[in-house]
């Protein structure tokens, strides 16, 4: 191993442990490790640069604006009222129906805006039927984490191995989105056994309950109709962006374009309210992370691997799989995602294997693993949040006796569908 490869190695460790254990914010320990790189010299500025992924920073941005513009349309309230009200106050249909909708829109937006926007509302609505909000919150943290693993944009590793990979928004709604699909129906099944007692229990409600108006969600009836608009122009442009030849990076500024035009005399502070410590922390991710490519070391990763392996695939892919998963339930799965992508690639290069197969596995390693702790992701500490907030603690016993379980049977459905459908 030469010095390079020791130094770059010790970069990594220092900056994931910064990381982990979050005595540094994220972003000033991923810039920190990336100026240490190029101060002991083992990337140059031009390496650097590189070594960013533009596409993944493009659509971040994109998606910030668009969902800075439906946040306050109140289209997340309006579909919270409708449903509750479709269900007739019953728990269990509620329960249904929040999962799916919590799914879906995660599958659209990011599952931590999903959290943020569906789990007040879940709060408000359990309030009126007085029922128990802790089993609709923790299904609705595992539907979010299912459901962003189903799209391109839904989850921030997705975007990541998605540009790295070169899939493209159908790709992952054929492949994961299938999956996640799958997983929902046993996740529904999952949970019915594991709440029924509660929601039998709860079962008594009140037929005369009256539930607020679904237009009285609805502030600014000109928001709402413009935040429809573009949300639905996004989705269209990146389903059709094989066709259309735009990438993701392109779709990304149209995205982060129009929502700015649409928010009129707010663009200015919608510019200003951008996370810019989150698009810094992954420029210095990728940095990081481009020392251990650039210094041949993700490759004998990568060799490790496949000599672990025997140089079979499905081997290969439970490894990718199971690996991810595990890493994910306790480590930012970001970070994870990132160190991962040039191992993939890499196998495939050396083995000869389909990237496209170990992406889906490498994807619902990542996105699903981080469902198993309170830690593991971050729709999972919003959450955990809202409901602590609200006087609802969900302490690591309660949360992991439903939701690791529920985590191990999803990666387990995951590896059956990989293995039917590719092998």
């Amino acid at each position: 191993m030469s010095l390079q490869q020791i130094i770059a190695i010790i970069i990594f460790l220092c900056t994931m442990g910064a990381i982990i254990t979050g005595k540094v914010h994220n972003t000033v320990a991923s810039l920190t490790g990336a100026a240490c790189l190029v101060l002991t010299h083992i990337l140059s500025i031009e390496d650097c640069v590189d070594a960013v992924d533009v596409e993944t920073i493009c659509i971040l941005v994109g998606m910030m604006l668009l969902v800075a513009v439906i946040k306050n349309s109140g289209i997340f309230e309006y579909i919270a009222i409708k449903a509750a009200k479709i269900a007739k106050g019953r728990p269990w249909p509620i329960m249904v129906i929040f999962i799916l909708i919590t799914a879906v829109c995660s599958g659209m937006l990011d599952n931590v805006t999903t959290v943020l926007l569906v789990g007040p509302m879940t709060l408000a609505i359990t309030n009126i039927l007085k029922v128990d909000p802790v089993p609709y919150i923790i299904t609705q943290i595992m539907a979010s984490n299912i459901g962003g693993t189903a799209t391109l944009i839904g989850d921030p590793p997705n975007i990541m191995i998605g540009s790295a990979a070169k899939l493209s928004f159908v790709d992952f709604i054929l492949n994961t989105g299938m999956m996640a699909g799958v997983s929902l129906i046993f996740i529904v099944l999952f949970f019915y056994f594991s709440f029924r007692k509660e929601l039998k229990a709860s079962e008594k409600h009140d037929e005369a309950v009256t539930y607020p108006s679904p237009q009285e969600a609805i502030a600014d009836r000109k928001r709402f109709a413009v935040s429809v608009v573009i949300f639905a122009a996004a989705i269209v442009m990146l389903v059709t962006h094989a066709q259309t030849g735009l990438t993701v990076a392109t779709i990304g500024v149209f995205i982060g374009a129009f929502s700015l035009l649409a928010s009129g005399g707010e663009a200015l502070s919608m510019i200003k309210k951008l996370d810019y410590k989150t698009l810094l922390f992954f420029i210095g991710l990728f940095v990081v992370v481009g020392g251990m490519e650039q210094t041949g070391v993700l490759n004998s990763l990568a060799g490790i691997i496949d000599a672990v392996s025997g140089n079979n695939v499905k081997w290969v892919v439970a490894i990718v799989l199971w690996l991810s998963a595990l890493a994910s339930a306790f480590v930012d799965n970001i970070p994870f995602a990132a160190t991962m992508i040039p191992v993939i690639r890499s196998l495939a290069q050396a083995g000869g294997m389909d990237l496209p197969v170990l992406a889906w596995a490498l994807s619902m390693g990542t996105d699903i693993g981080g469902c198993g702790t309170p830690i593991g992701a971050s729709a999972n500490v919003v959450g955990i949040s809202v409901a602590a907030k609200n006087g609802h603690f969900i302490g690591w016993g309660k949360y992991c006796r439903y939701a690791a379980p529920a985590t191990v049977l999803v990666i387990l459905v995951s590896m059956v569908c990989i293995y039917v459908r590719y092998f």
